[in-house]
């Protein structure tokens, strides 16, 4: 069963750029006390409900287009997400650290050997005493390491945990602007990133660093002369590092970006499989994905080429500065300027030395990685949110609410400056206990009116009001348990057919539930399934059919047990003797709940108490589905196209 064409309702459109919910509650804080802080808000107002940042400014400058982001390196960002873990971070770094000054001290006692040896004394003591360092500094180091990356890990978990938490309360309008798949590559690679960064970058550059400064500090006792020599191989190795960061950081933040592509188009290919598969677009499908791949790939590489460079003049430096000091060493050695105990520890110095160098060069290169992630990350922190308000009772638990009265008072709205508007003045009242029909051609505005009572957005003029209240001060979480929304796709998330049945209503006994199911028509359908109602349906219902799907959302919105019910359509895919049950299911339901009902066929809607006619954002004529045949032209053309007259 298919609607008509001209009837058929186009989806929510984008909303235009630039536009701002008026009457957003504002966002509460975190109450995570170890959560880093959100970006400051620039000077210019900030939209109600969230912050605005200038990647938000971007994104509204050019519809669909990305924001245009400050590709500078940020370390700063990284701090946020790894100050409230310092303690594990210090720990660590304290550890590792002491592992490297007990190994600082092993060329040392290799000197007392040898100067031991040279004068033939035993050196069964010093030998003993540089094997103690050996293991000690080991495990030491060891522990240290294991305590970073359990600390790594926690920094990871924390930052997934707050996107994961804020990524259901974005506004709609965020979301429009977002791909999922870019959002999803936040809490995936890029918090893998600063994982990376809390073990490689940050605790390695400060106890590298300490080693480092150390290290020269004992060469400078040992010789002079010889660490003139390595001073100038680390001043080649800064010069080196200092021109390579800034392409480092640019190219980490392309590669991340170009990942996050590859997420949004292969979620795109995986949500509509059926649909590519049919069109046999599989190929352009895959080409687009290798597109994606190869954009990755070059940005890497570019990435690749510069850490590459740095760190291979930093390995060439040490070893030419290792020949060099070799050379000149035993020059001093022959002249009797030093001992040849002198010259082998000073040897071990700069081989402690090299690794070092390398790594504090590697984490100058991740540090710029993890502030891109950073960055990315924050992004999403900035963006505008619901508020998050008290939960409400279990809906399964509760008795059912009283019918819902809704009024709308000259409602304005559209989705953004610019755009065209796509109500004005729109007045209507829907009485408590009766069956309201939203009707009229495609783009009258039918499913936004739905949209603007579960405040999904919010109007630019006018009131709505349920039950004498005004939904833009009634808490969020209230408003919404009050109201069952069926949408017109009837969307079905990967699970059971438990899972999806009580989404809403997680509480529902096996009373409530068998009563739903029968009043949908289900309990045949799970009869059926192989472990009835715990039987998994695939991703995205994939299992079930079109009608079973409409079912299965319907059932869910009525074990809401709402005082409202939204239905878009949701008889589209019900077979006759499906929908003639559903139309007596709602016929009884309606002594407890008020229903507003979208349709696209009018044969739907024929017996329902009051039909509402939208036509260029008002309504141009309400009353029966017999009032309207006598009264209004535009609606009896409509039932004729139909064959209703």
């Amino acid at each position: 069963m298919t609607s008509s064409p001209q009837f058929a309702e186009p989806p929510l459109r984008p909303p235009a750029p630039g536009r701002t919910d008026r009457r957003a509650e504002p966002s509460p804080a975190s109450e995570d006390p170890g959560a880093p802080p959100e970006p400051p808000a620039p000077s210019n107002p900030a939209p109600a409900g969230g912050v605005r940042s200038e990647a938000a400014d971007a994104r509204a400058a050019r519809p669909g287009a990305p924001a245009v982001r400050d590709e500078r390196a940020r370390p700063w960002l990284v701090l946020t997400h790894l100050r409230p873990h310092r303690a594990g971070l210090l720990l660590g770094s304290a550890l590792s650290l002491v592992g490297s000054l007990l190994a600082l001290a092993q060329p040392l006692v290799a000197k007392r050997m040898v100067d031991d040896l040279d004068h033939g004394h035993p050196a069964l003591g010093a030998l003993a005493a540089l094997s103690a360092l050996v293991v000690a500094g080991a495990a030491t180091a060891a522990l240290g390491q294991y305590v970073l990356e359990r600390t790594a890990e926690s920094v990871a978990c924390t930052a997934r945990r707050r996107l994961s938490e804020r990524l259901p309360r974005l506004r709609l309008p965020e979301l429009n602007r977002t791909e999922p798949g870019e959002l999803i590559s936040r809490v995936t690679s890029d918090t893998t990133v600063l994982r990376q960064v809390a073990t490689r970058s940050i605790a390695t550059a400060g106890s590298g660093l300490v080693v480092v400064v150390a290290t020269l500090l004992l060469m400078a006792l040992l010789d002079p002369v010889l660490l003139s020599i390595t001073l100038v191989t680390i001043a080649l190795i800064g010069a080196t590092v200092a021109v390579a960061v800034p392409h480092i950081g640019r190219a980490a933040r392309r590669a991340q970006e170009a990942v996050g592509r590859m997420g949004s188009l292969l979620e795109r290919t995986l949500g509509a499989l059926r649909t590519i598969k049919a069109s046999g677009a599989e190929g352009r499908e895959t080409a687009g994905l290798h597109r994606a791949a190869e954009d990755a790939r070059r940005a890497g590489t570019r990435a690749a080429r510069w850490q590459a460079l740095s760190a291979t003049t930093s390995t060439v430096a040490v070893q030419l500065s290792f020949l060099v000091v070799l050379g000149v060493g035993g020059a001093r050695v022959a002249t009797g300027a030093i001992t040849v105990s002198t010259l082998v520890a000073f040897l071990l110095y700069v081989f402690a030395l090299a690794p070092r160098v390398g790594q504090l060069v590697e984490a100058v290169g991740l540090l710029q990685a993890g502030s891109a992630a950073a960055a990315r990350i924050g992004e999403v922190h900035s963006m505008e949110t619901e508020p998050a308000g008290p939960l409400p009772a279990p809906a399964g638990a509760a008795r059912p609410r009283s019918p819902a009265r809704v009024v709308f008072q000259g409602v304005r709205f559209s989705y953004g400056p610019g755009s065209p508007a796509v109500h004005e003045d729109l007045t209507f009242t829907v009485p408590p206990r009766t069956t309201t029909a939203l009707v009229g051609p495609s783009g009258a505005g039918k499913t936004t009116v739905f949209s603007l009572l579960e405040r999904f957005y919010q109007p630019d003029g006018g009131r709505i009001l349920l039950d004498g209240q005004d939904i833009a001060r009634l808490p969020l979480s209230r408003l919404r348990a009050l109201i069952g929304y069926v949408e017109q796709d009837s969307p079905i998330l990967s699970g059971t057919l438990r899972d999806n049945l009580l989404l809403s209503a997680p509480d529902a006994d096996a009373a409530q539930l068998h009563d739903v199911l029968h009043r949908t028509r289900l309990d045949s359908l799970v009869a059926r399934l192989p472990d009835g109602i715990d039987t998994p349906i695939g991703h995205r219902g994939s299992t079930l059919s079109g009608g079973e799907r409409q079912r299965v959302a319907i059932a869910r919105a009525l074990l809401r047990r709402p005082g409202l019910l939204l239905l878009d359509e949701a008889t589209s895919q019900l077979d006759a003797a499906n929908e003639a049950a559903l139309h007596e299911t709602l016929a009884d339901i309606r002594r407890t709940t008020t229903i507003l009902v979208i349709a696209h066929r009018l044969s739907t809607v024929t017996t329902a108490d009051q039909i509402l006619l939208l036509e260029a954002g008002r309504i141009r004529a309400a009353g029966t589905h017999a009032q309207l045949l006598t009264t209004d032209v535009r609606y009896r053309r409509l039932a004729a196209a139909q064959h209703l007259a």
